[in-house]
């Protein structure tokens, strides 16, 4: 049974029951559940609700437990689509710009459509895969959208979005064998990726020019999902960066058009706490201080260790890498702060001989322009005792050094 007909046949009253059968069935127990429904129902079918019931338990991190127990997924769906909180904060940008109307191109399972009807704006969502297209649909019903979403399967760059205030493009960013995805499919739905991810933006399916042209047919503003990673040089003048983390993690870039162009930002879930760059010019190298400053990844991927390194009062301990150090503590949304108490050049047996002296048996590894895995070093140093510490692989001026602290709370 192909991930279609699986959802559809899931997707009607007897499925449905035998989806709630299974519901958070331990992964440990599906071979003696998966014998015992076959008694009484198709083999192929208790597949299926087994492989959703899975898919559900995996999207709860993403969704929530509640909105994920009734969704419909396909494997990359679950992979590749908008965490909830992401795609909700994307809908109220949208709101705030007094957009009422929607054309999600690549709309794959249906996350961000979700969010943005949750925010009252009515949505075209398209996706050119049938199965992807059948997932969209029946979270729309299930969540109690389908009078604010309509779902159409199509190739996204035959779709006229004439209409709407405004268009989002979600592209694929992962390769086949054959070096790309079907043009306008969505592998964050269900076409399987069967290759790496990709960096060129005009690998992109499709191809970032293309969104960036759908983008112009906007009435009122227009948003790309592109890789994080993104060259800066890639970024069109006439478009806002917006650079997206939630809870440390970066998630997304987003290119926004009808916005502020040539702007870059760096926004920080929850809050959301945004930083906006002001084009400042790098920061000095320095020694290290008393304290250092790990900026956030979103703010590392917008440039703006310079703004980070202004509103603390610090410098660089290397021009290569985004570690900030300073003599004083200034609280600031944008890093986590360390007190550092040692700075020693990177040697294994003297870390190990200081974290025996200090009787140190938490240890956190971290590391920028480093190539020691921390699990490798955490391994030979062997911490045991009942305090913590934190040491920070880096390089000092180009040397390879390792500073001890530990984070203020």
């Amino acid at each position: 049974m192909n991930d279609l007909d699986a959802l559809l046949a899931l997707d009607t009253p007897a499925g449905r029951d035998l989806l709630a059968e299974v519901h958070g069935t331990d992964p440990a127990a599906e071979l003696a559940v998966a014998t015992r429904l076959r008694r009484s129902h198709p083999a192929d079918l208790v597949s299926a609700a087994l492989g959703q019931a899975r898919l559900r338990q995996r999207a709860a991190a993403k969704f929530g437990s509640e909105d994920a127990g009734r969704m419909f997924f396909t494997p990359n769906g679950v992979e590749q689509s908008t965490r909830a909180s992401v795609a909700a904060y994307r809908a109220r940008r949208f709101t705030e710009l007094g957009v009422t109307s929607v054309a999600d191109l690549c709309c794959g399972i249906g996350g961000d459509a979700i969010a943005l009807a949750r925010a009252g704006i009515r949505v075209l969502a398209v996706d050119r895969d049938p199965a992807t297209a059948a997932a969209a649909r029946a979270n729309a019903r299930v969540l109690g959208l389908g009078d604010l979403i309509e779902v159409r399967e199509a190739d996204v760059q035959e779709v006229a979005t004439d209409g709407y205030d405004a268009v989002f493009v979600d592209p694929a960013r992962r390769g086949g064998r054959s070096g790309g995805a079907a043009r306008g499919a969505s592998v964050r739905g269900g076409g399987r990726a069967t290759g790496g991810r990709i960096f060129d933006p005009e690998a992109y399916s499709p191809p970032l020019s293309w969104a960036v042209a759908a983008a112009g047919t906007a009435v009122r503003a227009a948003a790309l999902k592109v890789a994080p990673g993104i060259p800066h040089e890639a970024v069109p003048a006439d478009a806002e960066a917006e650079f997206i983390s939630d809870g440390g993690d970066v998630k997304e870039a987003v290119l926004w058009f009808g916005t502020e162009p040539g702007a870059v930002r760096a926004t920080l879930l929850p809050g959301p706490r945004t930083l906006r760059s002001r084009q400042l010019p790098d920061p000095d190298v320095r020694v290290p201080g008393r304290y250092l400053y790990e900026p956030d990844g979103a703010v590392v991927r917008a440039h703006l260790v310079a703004e980070v390194a202004d509103q603390v009062g610090g410098g660089l301990l290397d021009a290569t890498i985004a570690y900030v150090t300073a003599d004083e503590l200034r609280p600031t949304p944008y890093a986590t702060a360390y007190e550092i108490t040692d700075v020693l050049p990177f040697n294994v047996k003297k870390l190990k001989a200081l974290l025996r002296e200090r009787g140190v048996g938490v240890l956190t590894v971290k590391k920028r322009g480093s190539a020691v895995e921390p699990e490798e070093l955490r391994r030979k140093v062997k911490p045991q005792g009942p305090n913590t510490a934190t040491v920070l692989l880096t390089r000092v001026a180009g040397a390879p050094t390792m500073l001890i602290g530990h984070p203020v709370r």
